[in-house]
């Protein structure tokens, strides 16, 4: 894909030639993935919005789905480093950051960056890690930053964290807070394949691998999408439906603490990217209602009550799409009417 240099704040809407552009690259790179995740096409797409968005993903599901794979598939397809962290009771904020030692050849201090420096970082099972550990990834997953020893850190863009953790098994684990949940800019599951797509996995199990995937483009070309989503339309009515929905999910009966305003902006830099990707330069009411569900839910604290009669905080947002009045474009002007044509003369007569 060749696009334009970093545009600057004041770039307008991008043009269909990089809106094109921009989707068919997309589209190329999803379906690299797709040749190793198989029959999960709308996971797929909404982890490339994550990605265009500078967003994380949290994938809850029980083991052997395909979590692990599909981030390192993307990993592969963009060339970006990957690196893999299992969290784990005993592991340390360290062991995710890095640490400073003391190099006495130099006679100084020198910093060891932990494996959360990559482009891609996958958590995997992170619920059952410390909450000490858990709050190391807080700071860089909203800044982009570690500080170790006072010193800030910059870790590569983009840069992507897919965390995984298992909803069945919660002996030895530690409930993600509130504050770490959010950082999370969805939350997919990717469920179990239909028959025939577990027949053909069975067929490519031995060769089928992230590390047999050939690169579809780079780190940088990604950063440039990143930039140029950012840049996709969004009207102001539809700002103030993203308001709306964030607002019905604070004052529903069976929910206990709503969306967040941080929610409310991840739902539109989400939206803008998923537009993109469709091959459009503005954003659609269908492009928030796809993705609010994956956006909005795991920000939701339903009430005791709710939680006893298992209302599901989808359920809850489901709802709220429902009640929320999508905004009607305004009609166009009505075009003025034509001029009667002139009658004929009348023709002489003799």
């Amino acid at each position: 894909m060749s696009t334009p240099e970093a545009p600057s704040l004041e770039a307008g809407p991008p043009s269909p030639e990089e809106v094109a552009a921009a989707a068919d690259l997309v589209g190329r790179l999803a379906r690299n993935v797709e040749s190793i995740v198989l029959g999960k096409q709308q996971v797929i797409r909404l982890t490339m919005t994550a990605l265009l968005a500078e967003g994380h993903v949290l994938l809850e599901d029980v083991p052997g789905v395909g979590k692990t794979t599909l981030a390192r598939a993307v990993a592969a397809s963009v060339q970006g480093q990957w690196r893999r962290i299992q969290f784990t009771p005993d592991l340390l904020p360290s062991d995710v950051t890095g640490v400073t030692i003391f190099n006495q050849a130099t006679r100084g201090f020198e910093f060891h960056p932990g494996p959360v420096f990559a482009n891609i970082v996958i958590a995997d099972e992170i619920n059952r890690a410390s909450p000490k550990t858990q709050s190391a990834l807080l700071e860089v997953m909203e800044e982009r930053y570690v500080t170790v020893d006072g010193v800030r850190h910059a870790v590569p863009r983009p840069f992507l964290v897919v965390a995984t953790q298992n909803p069945i098994e919660m002996d030895g684990t530690y409930r993600l807070p509130e504050a770490q949940l959010d950082r999370f800019l969805m939350k997919l599951a990717v469920g179990y394949p239909s028959e025939a797509v577990e027949i053909e996995v069975l067929r490519g199990a031995v060769t089928r691998s992230p590390e047999a995937l050939d690169a579809v483009t780079d780190t940088q070309v990604v950063a440039q999408l990143v930039r140029l989503a950012r840049r996709v339309h969004i009207a102001e009515p539809l700002l103030g439906y993203a308001v709306r929905l964030g607002n019905a999910t604070r004052g529903h009966p069976r929910v206990r603490v709503g969306v967040s305003p941080r929610g409310v902006i991840a739902l539109t830099r989400a939206a803008s990217a998923y537009a993109l990707i469709d091959g459009r330069g503005y954003v659609v009411p269908e492009d928030l209602k796809a993705l609010a569900e994956a956006v909005f839910a795991h920000r939701l604290l339903l009430s005791p009550d709710a939680q006893v009669r298992g209302v599901a905080p989808g359920d809850v947002v489901r709802e709220v799409l429902d009640a929320v009045p999508v905004p009607v474009p305004a009609a166009a002007p009505a075009a003025p009417a034509a001029p009667a044509a002139p009658a004929p003369a009348a023709s002489a007569t003799v």
